[in-house]
């Protein structure tokens, strides 16, 4: 059976999404697979914690144009910029999150979706392997 176009876009914007991520020294990167789940909202959660709301700011600017720039997309939805504390970023296929580390542990994203298939990113690699 062949791959589609979008699985295929949707696997290189998780590693786009990550590189981005990477740029602004975004901590405890974890690239969720939810292909397999059955109704699942999306491809790929990639998920990052930050210190601050300025570094929440900085990753999620540093995502968007290292997408831009290599895919061409805006995110279709943006949430979250005004309170700075979760920003969520809709690339309909790929949802990226960026949290600030103790509302992160509040909304356990990666317990509430554990049937996904999760690849940790070690802190010094330079792109994730997501598969």
């Amino acid at each position: 059976m062949k791959s589609t176009p979008v699985r295929q876009d949707s696997d290189k914007l998780a590693d786009v999404v990550v590189r981005g991520m990477q740029e602004k020294k975004a901590s405890d990167i974890v690239v969720l697979n939810l292909k397999n789940l059955k109704n699942a909202v999306a491809d790929y959660f990639v998920i990052c914690s930050a210190s601050s709301d300025t570094q929440i700011e900085a990753i999620a600017r540093s995502v968007e144009e290292e997408v831009e720039k290599l895919t061409g997309q805006n995110p279709w939805q943006t949430e979250g910029r005004m309170n700075r504390e979760w920003v969520l970023l809709d690339y309909v296929d790929v949802v990226v999150h960026v949290f600030l580390r103790d509302r992160r542990q509040f909304y356990a994203l990666e317990e509430l979706w554990g049937d996904a298939d999760i690849t940790y990113v070690e802190e010094n690699e330079t792109s994730a392997a997501v598969k």
